[in-house]
C-alpha cells in the first residue's frame, strides 16, 4: 500500500497553513489556518473492509515545566510521549484521498464537533466516517476560552521554546472488517488498540515542524 501528500513531501516541513500556528517574532506564535493536508494512496489489499488514518506527534515533552516559559528551552535531551492530533475511522474503500482541508479548515475554539462525519461520493452515496478526539482536549481543559472535545484534526503547534523538531507521523491502516468497533467518543490511543488484529497492511508518510525560530531555521522543506 502506498500515501503520498500533494501538501507536502516525505520528511519534509509541513507547511504553516496545515498547522494550528505558526512562529510570530513579536507573540512568538499565532494561530494558522489549521487545514489537515492532502493525502491519496493506491495498491489497497484484496480483503480491505475499510481504511484507518491516524496522526500523532512523537516528540511531545514528557512534562511540561519549561514548555512555551520565557527564559528557558525545553531540552532535546527530555524524554518524549505521543500526542494525537488525527483519528479518522471508517475510511470506505471508494474513497482514494482526502483533500486539504476537507475535514478542517482554520482553528475552532472549544473544538470541532463529532464523532460522525457524513460523506458523500460523487455518485450521491452517502457514508457514515467517524473522528476521534485529538488531545487537544487535554491541553486546552484549563483554558476557559479554548477548553472543550476536540474531535478530527488539529495541526502542530509544538513549544515556541523547544529545542527537538517534532516529527509528525500519518499512517493509513487497511482493515479485515468494515467499521471500527468502538462507540460514542474514543481516542487515537483507543482506535490503535481496537484496530490491532485487523491490520492486512499500513503505509506511512512522516512530516516535520518547529515554531522554535532557530529550530525551524534549519529545515529544509
Amino acid at each position: 500500500m502506498k500515501i503520498w501528500s500533494d501538501s507536502f513531501t516525505e520528511g519534509g516541513v509541513i507547511p504553516p497553513e496545515c498547522a494550528f500556528a505558526v512562529i510570530d517574532p513579536v507573540n512568538h506564535i499565532k494561530l494558522s489556518s489549521n487545514r489537515n493536508p492532502h493525502f491519496a494512496w493506491e495498491d489497497v489489499p484484496a480483503g480491505t473492509q475499510s481504511l484507518v488514518l491516524l496522526a500523532h506527534d512523537a516528540d511531545v515533552p514528557s512534562e511540561g515545566s519549561n514548555v512555551n516559559k520565557e527564559g528557558r528551552t525545553v531540552p532535546e535531551s527530555l524524554a518524549r510521549v505521543d500526542f494525537y492530533h488525527w483519528t479518522l475511522v471508517d475510511i470506505p474503500l471508494c474513497m482514494k484521498s482526502v483533500t486539504e482541508g476537507m475535514f478542517s479548515d482554520m482553528v475552532t475554539p472549544h473544538g470541532k464537533a463529532g464523532p460522525l462525519v457524513p460523506f458523500t461520493i460523487k455518485n450521491g452515496t452517502e457514508h457514515q466516517l467517524r473522528q476521534g478526539l485529538n488531545d487537544y482536549t487535554g491541553w486546552f481543559a484549563g483554558d476557559p476560552d479554548m477548553a472543550g472535545e476536540y474531535y478530527g484534526y488539529d495541526g502542530p503547534c509544538p513549544p515556541w521554546n523547544d529545542e527537538r523538531v517534532h516529527t509528525y507521523v500519518f499512517t493509513l491502516y487497511a482493515l479485515d472488517i468494515p467499521r471500527l468497533p468502538l462507540e460514542g467518543r474514543f481516542t487515537g490511543p483507543e482506535a490503535r488498540l481496537a484496530i490491532m488484529g485487523h491490520i492486512l497492511d499500513e503505509a506511512q508518510m512522516i512530516g516535520v515542524y518547529s515554531l522554535n525560530p532557530a529550530v525551524a531555521a534549519t529545515l529544509t522543506k
